[in-house]
This record gives structure tokens, C-alpha cells and sequence, in this order.
């Protein structure tokens, strides 16, 4: 019989003859498509992709450090009127906000409300304490009654003698030295690092990182400081920050409400500049080291990765920080040097010794009589690491 197909002889195909035959192969010779032993081919350029691109990251993050820290202004000695107190337990930073208009063009001045006046003065005053009870913020009221220490004043060559003034009177006259002395005379605190910055360094800042993310529970408007906003989450810019943190006239307890918000928004600053994305990307990076750098200056003994604690600090444990403002016994107080705070003698020195010591902090601080809202004390459990007074002892 006659085979029209022409299979006589030819055995029926084998198991492998087929799984050529369905994955569509032809001849002797496949072709791959999409088969199992290209994979390793793309796992390997997949591999030296991710290492060139971290590589890259890496360099660019490197070289940025290194420009910073060679800008960074490292200005302030403080053993410029000698080693201070004794060396208590954790670290201290004096964190100053000064209306410093460095930076800023008269149309900035304008729009931002800065005011006029010559010089440096203080806007804020906070001391940040780390140890093995976690991180505490105690603000300083700028009008507080303090002993400022004697000096010697360059612009009239003369001794000047202790006597009663405003804290922030300390900086007006010898600068972030002489408030960083006064400080410790006053608390007895050792102050290990100073930080501090200006308007514009202030508002790039926040603006180098997109904003800031912040809740108010009531409406604000304030003319002095150009504040309008309102109630709800939103997240703060530049210009809105500096004036929601700059006004007072809105607030119940005046410069002690004030201290309380720039509290929360500091540690809100913190924790969005903190951020894995910011710290990794040199696009993001540079900016923000290059908005804060303008306006920042530091002691002697500051380096980025000390900077890097302070900022991890302000951010707490888990976000939490504790925030007291110096306990007060009377507020707007007349004196020969106007109206100022007074500190609560005994619910002070109680605070101030719990924070030498390096133990909780039980004390919200503020009014004897009604505390400031939404204080609370310093968390427990979160241990930064020993104290860096070495330098200083």
C-alpha cells in the first residue's frame, strides 16, 4: 500500500521530540525563547546595575559630606571663659534659633516679617539632653531673669560686672560665648555643643525638604509674625514655619506657648529631614546641607556625624521626646530691664538636677499653676550612647 505522507519506517516521535515540538522549536538547533538559561545572563546585569547605581549613590553621598564638612562653621568656643561646670551624665547641646537676617535680601525681610535691627539676637533658646533615659528639650525662655555672668565687653574695652538681665540680653552682648556661659552659670548644666540658626538658613531648610509635615488643633493668625493658617494637618513650608514658630501674640501663655511650639516643630523637622530618602539621595542631600549650612554655626568640637546625633536626638525614640519648658513662677514681671519671666526657684533646680544626673524627667515644666498643653515628660527605655563631654572635662 501506497504511504501518501511518506512515514513508512519512521517511528512515532519521542518525549523530547515533542517538548521541542511545543516550545516551538525546529531542526536540530533551538532557538531560546525566553528559556531558563538566559535568566542567569539577566540576574548578573541586573546585579552589576544595582551595584553601579549604589556605587554611584555612594561617591556622590561621599563627596557631599566631605564639601560640608569643610563649610560647616565650626565659630563658637566654648571654653572661651573656662571648662564650665563638671561634666554631668549624657550629652548637652544648646540649640539657638537667632533673627539673624544673614542671607536674606530686603524683599525676603519684607515678606518674611523679619523686622528690621541690626546684629544677631536670640529668637529661641533650648537645651537638648541625651542619655539613658532618652532625649529631653527644655526651652528657655528668651526673656528669663538671669545672672549674666561678668565679661569684658570689646566695644567699650571695659570689665562689665555680673548683674540681673534677659537671657537673650547674654547673646546681644557677647554672643552665642557669653549665652552658652550664662547658660551654664544659671542651670549648671555643662553645655558639650552648640548649635544654631538664622532666618534664611531656617526657612531653606524646611523648604530643601519639601516641607514639613504638622497638625494645629485651632486657627492662627498672627500680624506681627505674618502667621494665617489653619486648624488641621497640612504640611508647612518655608515662610509658614518660620512664622508659626516666630509668633506669640496668639498664644495664652505668650513667649511659654511660643517655646512649646517650636519645640514640637523642631522634632517634626527633625524626623522629615532624618528620613531614609533625604540621608541616601545626594539630590536630596546637598541641598539641605547646602539651605542649612548658610545660617549654621557650630562650636569648635561639631563635626556632621556628631550634628547627625543631635538631629537623631530630636527626633527620640520611636519619634518620642520629652518636652519641658523651664518651670515659671511669674511671667511678664516688671523690672529695670522690662518685663521678663522668672524661673520657679525650687521646681527649677529639681528639673535641672534630674537632668544632670541623667534620670527622668517628671516635671512638665511652664506655669506652676497650668502646665503648657500637650507637655509630657521624657520617655524611657531609649539609650544614644554615652555622653561626648570628654573633650571638655
Amino acid at each position: 500500500m501506497t504511504d501518501p505522507l511518506g512515514t513508512a519506517g519512521t517511528s512515532a516521535p519521542g518525549p523530547a521530540a515533542a517538548r521541542r515540538a511545543a516550545y516551538g522549536w525546529r531542526g536540530t538547533t533551538p532557538r531560546r525563547r525566553g528559556g531558563r538559561r538566559a535568566a542567569p545572563r539577566r540576574g548578573r546585569r541586573m546585579v552589576r546595575t544595582v551595584l553601579a547605581l549604589t556605587l554611584t549613590l555612594a561617591t556622590a553621598a561621599c563627596g557631599t559630606y566631605a564639601w560640608a564638612e569643610v563649610e560647616l562653621n565650626r565659630g563658637v568656643d566654648l571654653d572661651a571663659y573656662g571648662a564650665g561646670p563638671t561634666a554631668g551624665k549624657g550629652t548637652n547641646y544648646l540649640i539657638v534659633g537667632s533673627d539673624s537676617r544673614e542671607g536674606l535680601s530686603d524683599a525676603d525681610v519684607r515678606e518674611l516679617r523679619a523686622g528690621g535691627g541690626g546684629g544677631r539676637r536670640t529668637d529661641s533658646v533650648m537645651v537638648l539632653h541625651t542619655g539613658a533615659h532618652g532625649t529631653v528639650i527644655v526651652s528657655l525662655p528668651r526673656d528669663s531673669w538671669v545672672t549674666i555672668p561678668g565679661f569684658h565687653d570689646p566695644a567699650t574695652g571695659k570689665n562689665v560686672p555680673p548683674a540681673k538681665d534677659k537671657l537673650n540680653a547674654a547673646f546681644a552682648y557677647g554672643g552665642p560665648e557669653l549665652l552658652a556661659h550664662t547658660v551654664e552659670h544659671n542651670t549648671g548644666l555643662r553645655i558639650d555643643h552648640y548649635a544654631e540658626i538664622g532666618f534664611a538658613g531656617f526657612v531653606k531648610a524646611v523648604d530643601a525638604i519639601g516641607g514639613v509635615r504638622f497638625c494645629l488643633d485651632r486657627d492662627i493668625k498672627d500680624e506681627k509674625s505674618g502667621a494665617d493658617l489653619r486648624r488641621g494637618c497640612r504640611t508647612l513650608h518655608g515662610r509658614e514655619a518660620l512664622a508659626f514658630v516666630r509668633q506669640r501674640h496668639q498664644e495664652a501663655e505668650g513667649d511659654l506657648g511660643r517655646s512649646a511650639n517650636q519645640q514640637r516643630f523642631l522634632s517634626a523637622l527633625a524626623r522629615e529631614a532624618a528620613t531614609s530618602r533625604t540621608l541616601l539621595d545626594p539630590s536630596q542631600l546637598y541641598p539641605l546641607l547646602d539651605a542649612g549650612l548658610d545660617t549654621l554655626v557650630v562650636d569648635r568640637e561639631m563635626d556632621l556625624p556628631e550634628l547627625a546625633r543631635m538631629f537623631r536626638s530630636l527626633r527620640g525614640s520611636g519619634g518620642q521626646v520629652g518636652r519641658v519648658v523651664m518651670p515659671v513662677d511669674a511671667v511678664g514681671l516688671p523690672t529695670s530691664k522690662g518685663h521678663v519671666v522668672r524661673w520657679d526657684t525650687a521646681r527649677a533646680a529639681r528639673l535641672l538636677r534630674q537632668i544632670r544626673e541623667d534620670r527622668p524627667v517628671t516635671d512638665p515644666g511652664g506655669r506652676g499653676d497650668r502646665p503648657p498643653h500637650g507637655e509630657r515628660s521624657a520617655p524611657a527605655g531609649a539609650n544614644p550612647g554615652p555622653g561626648r563631654n570628654a573633650h571638655r572635662r
